[in-house]
């Protein structure tokens, strides 16, 4: 397997990261340990949780899974901070208050002792970046974090959290983690350059488009049953577009000419883009987790790109994948046209 580099670490990571949303709902805590047992047999290495997942249940399966696994040792553990806890006003956001306590917490839900990379999991607007890196920073001269990254923030926020690191000799972001797919490739235009320019890791999330390029939805099912897309609702709306629709069929179509599923090939598109060192792939079953894992050794044919280009063009999007985020001022509209973000 071709590990990769995580950032500037020196850490190496398998080129698939396992992502652990949906363990404690909607998959039970038996298939969620042996769905991670299964993807460190497979070689992966790279395990992405979060505090706000089922509410620290994530965490704390997470946990019993590797101490079942003996592997402790060899895996590079991720979680995130950011999401309220609970309807404490404090439970929240980037304050060295909430930073501190939520790493606490996380690392007894886990059960390890040091988090090996620690992600402020949205951008705080509210709070100075250098008191939430400072927070950071002490927590690695503690000895609790290894690494620091974030997730979804603008290109220009991750900029001026370099600068602020570099101009105080304070620990810096290795990695961020944002939303790519082939429906959406808006981080092309700003935030890949910036990664690599400045040696950082991305970590994709949402590689399949929450499950719209597998090929399960159609115009006539656009939220099938036990989908995300039914679960989430109206939450979902802006990611299931009739362009997209069309997008993830022609996808399905040069899948099966490769005998390949759609979301092997997908996902292999997303691991083999320039930059990307990991996507984080987050199965709801063990079939979703066997039906990836081959792309671990799967390499993009070269002669492939142009296609995938052709269908969505680099730099552009057909469905929204930033809807989730506080700070994008536009928003894909069904069809392929924008709107401004209310």
């Amino acid at each position: 397997m071709d590990y990769r580099i995580l950032g500037r670490t020196g850490v190496r990571v398998s080129p698939l990261c396992l992502g652990t949303m949906n363990f404690g709902g909607p998959t039970a805590e038996a298939e969620s340990i042996d769905i991670v047992h299964a993807a460190l047999d497979a070689g992966i290495n790279f395990i992405d949780t979060a505090d706000v997942y089922s509410r620290g249940v994530s965490e704390r399966i997470v946990g019993k899974a590797v101490a079942a696994s003996a592997q402790r040792d060899r895996l590079v553990i991720a979680t995130k901070v950011y999401s309220p806890m609970s309807r404490e006003v404090n439970d929240r956001g980037g304050s060295r208050d909430h930073v501190i306590k939520s790493c606490e917490a996380s690392l007894k839900r886990l059960g390890i002792d040091c988090i090996d990379l620690y992600q402020l999991h949205r951008p705080d607007l509210d709070v100075p970046q250098d008191e939430t890196l400072r927070a950071f920073d002490d927590l690695i001269r503690a000895g609790k974090v290894r690494h620091i990254g974030c997730s979804t923030h603008p290109a220009w926020k991750v900029m001026e959290a370099l600068a602020i690191s570099e101009r105080y000799g304070l620990h810096r972001y290795v990695s961020e983690q944002p939303p790519y797919n082939l429906l959406d490739r808006r981080i092309e235009n700003e935030l890949i350059p910036l990664c690599e320019d400045y040696d950082m890791a991305v970590l994709p999330w949402s590689p399949v488009a929450g499950g719209v390029l597998t090929g399960r939805y159609s115009p006539e099912a656009k939220a099938p049953e036990g989908s995300r897309a039914a679960n989430w609702g109206a939450r979902f709306a802006t990611r299931v577009t009739d362009r997209g629709l069309e997008v993830a069929a022609e996808v399905a179509r040069m899948a099966a000419e490769r005998d390949l599923s759609a979301s092997q090939l997908a996902l292999l598109w997303v691991k083999d883009q320039p930059r990307v060192t990991a996507p984080i792939y987050g199965p709801r079953t063990m079939d979703h987790m066997r039906d990836a894992l081959p792309v671990l050794e799967m390499t993009l044919a070269e002669e492939d790109r142009p296609l995938f280009d052709a269908l969505v063009p680099p730099g552009n999007a057909v469905a929204d994948f930033h809807d989730s985020n506080n700070w994008m001022k536009s928003r894909v509209v069904v069809g392929t046209g924008w709107e401004p973000a209310l």
